[in-house]
């Protein structure tokens, strides 16, 4: 049994946060999942590294230009190819567990992310030019993607909402879920044949807070914690919202509850243990997506034990002390999710970029 698989045993699934067509093609995906690996996630930042660099597109560019010539919809039948190989190799785990996992993510273009209806009309589209049923279409937590989140669930579309940092964006997007599973069921919709997850960002909370502790001075003891903290009361806040008379009728319907996703596990300080954002969140009915190289170190000597709603009022001192000294989380996880936006906005601006400058060279021979 891997680490992995006793990652599994206490109710949390493990997805991998990268995806290429090599890492397709190589067998490098079919490898992980044999290890326990049950998912997949990308965001424009992957797709970008994926497509810009290498000839593991050039050919397909070549083809789709014969017919294309616009370089956001060329992407879109690269992505589209490769979403569909990973749902394909993911199936069997999909099929497996009544479509709890085997999920592999697609986000929406981001910078559609304060502009609510592009934002729908651009989930609908994703979902049908991937056509498979285990395929989650990522909308940003910004305030427009709150609508999009209900709107897209109402129309039985799975969603994984992205860039959430704040606990009370959290909850938002965790009632929106609940609004459309009602909406859909109401409709005459099947509400088991949809899922979601809030992922919900780690690491970078301890970035920005930590650089916020050095300026002020001392409290060296709330450095590197404060990200789990937070993330542990957002579980908390899952606890609360799947529960109750309201949602018991939903689930008696089979509507499933919007798990958490652990997101952005690994380490950003060297001086931090490299699986800290691992070890610190494991807990049933949750999921932790780590790039490759956290799951390789948490194979090699992560500790599996239940911690994800452990010392829960040491997590709530640790917030009210950070706001003691004048911090304000709320305001740290705002910007954070601004930053976030934008970042993916630019990945996905450069990527547009790379497959024009490309699609320049296939129109010279070159």
């Amino acid at each position: 049994m891997t680490p992995l698989h006793k990652l599994s045993e206490q109710g949390q699934s493990v997805w991998i946060d990268f995806l290429s067509r090599k890492f397709i093609d190589d067998g490098d995906l079919a490898g992980l999942v044999r290890d326990g690996v049950v998912g997949v996630t990308s965001n424009p930042t992957i797709f970008q590294a994926a497509i810009a660099e290498g000839d593991a597109y050039d050919e397909q560019i070549k083809e789709v230009s014969a017919t294309e010539s616009e370089p956001k919809e060329i992407f879109l039948a690269l992505a589209r190819d490769d979403i569909r190989a990973a749902c394909d190799q993911l199936r069997p785990v999909f099929d497996a567990g009544n479509g709890k996992d085997g999920w592999v993510s697609l986000e929406v273009d981001p910078n559609l992310a304060h502009d609510t209806q592009a934002t729908i009309d651009e989930a609908a589209r994703l979902h049908a030019l991937v056509d498979k049923p285990n395929v989650f279409i990522k909308i940003p937590a910004t305030r427009e993607g709150l609508s999009a989140i209900e709107e897209t669930t109402a129309a039985g579309i799975p969603v994984n909402v992205t860039l959430i940092f704040s606990l009370e964006r959290h909850r938002e997007v965790a009632e929106a879920y609940v609004r459309g599973l009602q909406r859909l069921v109401d409709g005459g919709g099947d509400p088991s044949r949809i899922a979601s997850v809030a992922s919900f960002f780690v690491s970078r909370v301890d970035t920005e807070a930590d650089k916020r502790l050095d300026a002020i001075g001392g409290h060296d003891e709330l450095k590197g914690t404060l990200a789990i903290a937070n993330a542990k009361l957002a579980y908390v806040t899952y606890a609360e919202v799947f529960s109750g008379p309201e949602w018991e009728a939903l689930a008696a319907k089979g509507a499933t509850a919007q798990r958490c996703l652990w997101a952005s596990t690994s380490t950003k300080n060297p001086e931090y243990r490299d699986v800290l954002y691992v070890e610190e969140l494991i807990g049933p009915d949750t999921v932790n997506t780590m790039p490759r190289a956290t799951i390789e170190a948490f194979a090699d000597h992560g500790e599996t034990r239940r911690t994800v709603d452990a010392d829960l009022d040491r997590a709530r001192g640790e917030l009210a002390t950070l706001k003691e000294l004048g911090i304000d989380l709320e305001r740290v996880t705002d910007q954070l999710q601004v930053e976030g936006v934008e970042k993916f906005a630019k990945a996905f601006n450069q990527m547009i970029q790379a497959v024009g400058e490309k699609l320049g060279r296939v129109a010279q021979g070159t």
